[in-house]
């Protein structure tokens, strides 16, 4: 079972080690790849994010945030951030904290879900948002840098809540 939670400040070393390694691989978000610790934590912990945790057999094994895509006219769209530990993939954390997330922004009012900037050679997160309901309502002609593919296109995903 998997048990997901807000997250507090007692979280950050597990949040770290899930989040630093990923952001600093530079193959899924478009981050600097050179952020410390604190900048890690700074961004995950942003005071516009919501964040939380994903434990299961007492681990937490992945994390995520929700916020605002934008502000003003644009603050009714959600969006959000994933990620799960290396050896925790494929066990369907990333699909519950999805799911989760959706729930939890229909609770604070969000009417819809959109995600700026997947990597189109992250295939598993491409199919995984599609098989939950998103569509690429956008792609952005290699808009991100890989550090083995090159430039590759991005998409723009998105779905009603």
């Amino acid at each position: 079972m998997i048990d997901i939670r807000p997250a507090d400040r007692a979280d950050c070393p597990a949040v770290l080690a899930i989040v630093a390694p990923i952001l600093r691989a530079g193959e899924t978000y478009a981050m600097p790849t050179d952020m410390t610790d604190e900048d890690v934590l700074a961004y995950w912990f942003a005071p516009a994010h919501e964040t939380f945790v994903a434990k299961a057999d007492g681990e937490i094994l992945g994390t995520f945030y929700l916020k605002a895509n934008q502000q003003g006219p644009g603050s009714h769209v959600a969006n959000c951030g994933y990620m799960t530990a290396e050896a925790a993939r494929g066990r369907g954390i990333a699909r519950a904290m999805c799911e989760f997330s959706m729930e939890r922004a229909r609770e604070r009012g969000f009417r819809a879900m959109q995600f700026n900037h997947v990597v189109s050679t992250n295939t598993s997160a491409v199919r995984l948002w599609q098989s939950l309901g998103f569509e690429i309502v956008g792609t952005l002609p290699e808009a991100f840098r890989h550090p083995q593919h090159g430039f590759v296109d991005s998409y723009v995903m998105f779905r009603a809540l």
